[in-house]
């Protein structure tokens, strides 16, 4: 042991009597200090101008050192290659070159003394590298307010890995050369080629599963994020161990005369033993994890740990369908598995017995957008297939054809997209894709799937039907598909856990199992057998949401007086220079925000409602009911101006400007303030109308109510607002993400289940949300970091090698 430490010593001094350690650490500090700063300034700018800006100043400990596009850690690392080299050329090759390498031969030394003490001497210099990125991480500690200690950490360990995974490397490639160029080009190209050895061989499963874990690109992700995993650790170890074997065995070949089979077999055993330690160590069932961020954001949260925990030992299955036609079929290919996989790792870390299996097939793209044919005209679905695999060099034998597929599943249903079916105690379900940013299924998704296949009875809604009713269905502005049943969008009730239903209150009673009754929009009035019904419903405690128009008050206010609410005469107008003025935008009150943890995140909870065409509210407390405001217009720009005109049938005539009108209201457009109508036939052809200008009123109107109350031992729930379109297909999406519609939508129905669904899957916010220093201070540390550091250490340098030079 004192022999490699001895040995260490003596390749520390080669390598600091030399201006290359100086030159490469100066130019590592410039390095770090120009990224650090760079960030930092970025981010005080940010918070000096102050605005919506500051709303998104989160996280910033990974914003400042992991951020994968302009964090500390990424962008040095992505350059380490470039250094390590240079340094590790020298190491052997220098002895093979100069001829010493006969007399450490002849001497007592070991093989394997001379390596590790020549590695230990390069962990040293890699600790070195480490203390010069740690004078930015204690800086970061200063300059960002909480600062996750944890992330930091775990950042640092896989920074030191990866230096000592490229140390080992260049020191088998200098034991290969007498030439110190070659040498360091030999481990540029070694790096390159562990980097890129994830991408080949991937349609062989055992194949993929080995050269995936030999890749070295993407190896520190999950410790940049602040997750350790043994499978990580190990797979550096396991590289150092590989390359330590080789070089060790590359020099005793020198010392001692041995059959080619018998080198050969030693190289072979070192890479096998390697493979297979790898290997094992990187099932599911074997991996460790350490979650060191503040808020354990690489961990399931509670609420989902639990769902899984539920699902014990029992096989659960997960079958990926990849249509080839599909958008999204990239997501089932032998190429892209591993990534797949990687996807469902924070489950497998608490049930790694999930079995997966893949099926590819080719049918009719039916949830694409466009005609699907309008690019291969006069060609079969066969045809088509045939013409894109040949383009990407696939063979045909690996997709199911539409007849195998519909044998085996009917995928129709689900628009023969990409989706999952997952399998538990003879119970199915489906995890879909979403066309959304994010695409993948998120937390809540994923726990919702979960619960439907350990409990059948899923909380239902149950849409009514019959007069005229949004429909759950259709894809028109006006319907209620997007927020229903829409399986392509994520907050659509069908994938956050509920079940939805129709039914027709002329017809059919209201079931008693359902979670809540929502009444959309009627354009005819409630007849006496619906209005009994949903009066016995609401006696027994029953949970609804109501939902009316401007110019039919009067099919729901009958109803809605047994609440003690109404729905004001009159259609409320908000002046704007950008839209109509029927667009009105209320804002959440306290109690809004109070529905769902959703609501109230910095980014939500300001964010305004829209609703295209809306009556204000009057209400007061009845039948025991407590009344809460949940969305209120603001003072100033909103006036109720707008009177019906009971003469007008707007909805079935056919000579009205439908962009003159809605809901039964005539709509006008405002010069300079709020106008006042007379009761004509405005929007009709042909038709005229005065206007008064009214004064702009500082009157609050409230567009959305909630009423409680305690019936049969629970509390019952109830919502109405005077606009039902906050809730359409095109209100929906038609403004995101400026708006808060599917945000408030969703945490209407979570607080008519009473906070089961979706489920709860919400982080605390963190608390790194700002800095602690200004421009005018990161101006300064860059002079210190940029500059003053730097120049002190190239005189230190620089006297150092000159005296050394005397002597």
């Amino acid at each position: 042991m004192k022999l490699i430490f001895k040995i260490a010593k003596s390749e520390l001094r080669n390598l600091f009597y030399s201006p290359i350690a100086w030159f490469l650490t100066v130019a590592f500090l410039v390095e770090c200090a120009i990224t650090y700063t760079k960030v930092l300034n970025q981010l005080a700018s940010q918070q000096e101008m102050g605005g919506m800006g500051l709303q998104y100043m989160h996280q910033l400990t990974q914003g400042v050192f992991t951020n994968p596009y302009q964090g500390l850690f990424p962008s040095i690392m992505q350059n380490l290659y470039l250094y390590i080299p240079l340094l590790t050329m020298g190491l052997i090759s220098r002895e093979i070159n100069g001829g010493t390498i006969s007399l450490l031969y002849s001497s007592p030394v070991k093989v394997r003394e001379i390596v590790f003490g020549k590695y230990l001497a390069m962990m040293i210099y890699s600790f070195v590298l480490l203390v010069v990125i740690g004078i930015f991480m204690m800086a970061g500690v200063f300059d960002i307010k909480s600062a996750d200690y944890g992330m930091l950490l775990a950042a640092a360990l896989g920074f030191y890995l990866l230096l000592c995974a490229y140390s080992a490397i260049g020191l088998f490639m200098s034991s290969l050369t007498s030439y110190q160029i070659v040498a360091a080009v030999s481990t540029f190209v070694m790096i390159g080629i562990l980097s890129y050895i994830g991408t080949l061989w991937q349609s062989i499963d055992f194949v993929r599963d080995l050269t995936y874990f030999l890749s070295l690109s993407g190896r520190t992700n999950h410790m940049l994020g602040g997750l350790i995993t043994t499978k990580d650790v190990i797979y550096f170890l396991v590289i150092v161990y590989i390359f330590l074997g080789l070089t060790i065995y590359k020099l005793q070949s020198g010392r001692e005369t041995k059959t080619w089979f018998i080198s050969a077999g030693r190289y072979v055993a070192i890479v096998v033993s390697a493979l297979v330690i790898g290997y094992v160590t990187s099932r599911p069932a074997l991996i460790g994890y350490w979650d060191t961020t503040a808020n354990q954001d690489n961990t399931l949260t509670p609420n989902a740990q639990k769902i899984v925990k539920e699902l014990g030992d029992d096989k659960l299955e997960v079958t990926a369908y990849s249509n080839f036609l599909d958008s999204y079929y990239w997501f089932g290919m032998p190429e892209a598995r591993n990534e797949y996989l990687e996807r469902w790792e924070d489950y497998l870390r608490f049930k790694p017995d999930i079995e997966f299996h893949f099926v590819n097939y080719y049918d009719m793209p039916y949830a694409l957008s466009y005609n699907f044919f309008e690019g291969y005209k006069g060609k079969t679905i066969k045809q088509i297939a045939e013409q894109r695999a040949k383009g990407e060099d696939l063979s045909m034998s690996m997709f199911e054809t539409p007849e195998q597929i519909q044998k085996e599943v009917d995928l129709k249903p689900e628009g023969n997209r990409f989706v999952m079916k997952l399998t538990y105690k003879g119970r199915s379900t489906y995890l879909r894709v979403f066309n959304d940013q994010i695409v993948w299924p998120l937390e809540s998704e994923v726990s919702a799937a979960f619960k439907r296949l350990l409990n059948a009875n899923m909380p239902k809604i149950a849409f009514v039907t019959g007069d005229g009713e949004r429909k759950t269905s259709k894809k028109g502005d006006r319907e209620y598909k997007t927020v229903a049943s829409e399986k392509t969008f994520r907050y659509a009730l069908i994938n956050q856990g509920f079940d939805v239903d129709t039914i027709s209150l002329s017809t059919q009673d209201i079931p008693g199992d359902i979670k809540a009754l929502v009444i959309a929009d009627p354009q005819t009035e409630l007849s006496t057998t619906a209005l009994q019904k949903i009066q016995a419903y609401i006696a027994k405690g029953g949970n609804l949401l109501i939902a009316g128009e401007p110019g039919r008050q009067q099919m729901l206010n009958p109803l809605l007086k047994t609440l003690g609410v109404q729905m004001n005469n009159g259609m409320l107008v908000q002046k704007s220079d950008d839209f109509a003025p029927t667009l009105v935008l209320p804002h959440l009150t306290k109690d809004g925000i109070g529905l769902a943890k959703l609501l109230n995140k910095p980014s939500v909870d300001t964010l305004p409602v829209t609703m295209n065409g809306v009556s204000g509210l009057t209400y007061r407390d009845t039948n025991g009911f407590t009344v809460k405001q949940l969305l209120l217009t603001k003072p100033g720009p909103v006036s109720n101006t707008m009177r019906r005109n009971p003469d007008l049938d707007l909805v079935n005539k056919p000579d009205v400007d439908p962009n003159a009108v809605r809901g039964g209201m005539a709509v006008v457009s405002f010069g300079g303030g709020m106008v006042t109508a007379s009761p004509v036939r405005m929007g009709v052809k042909g038709a005229k109308s005065t206007l008064t200008p009214a004064n702009t009123s500082k009157e609050i109107f409230t567009t959305t109510v909630a009423l409680t109350r305690q019936v049969n031992g629970k509390e019952q729930r109830i919502i109405v607002s005077g606009d039902a379109d906050f809730l359409s297909n095109t209100e929906l999406v038609r403004y995101s993400p400026q708006v808060a519609n599917f945000y408030f939508s969703t945490a209407i129905f979570n607080w008519l289940d009473y906070g089961q669904y979706p489920v709860d899957t919400s982080r605390p916010d963190a608390k790194d949300n700002r800095v602690t220093v200004s421009t005018d201070h990161v101006g300064f540390l860059k002079i210190i970091y940029i500059y003053v550091i730097p120049g002190l250490i190239l005189i230190f340098g620089a006297i150092f090698l000159i005296r050394r030079k005397r002597k």
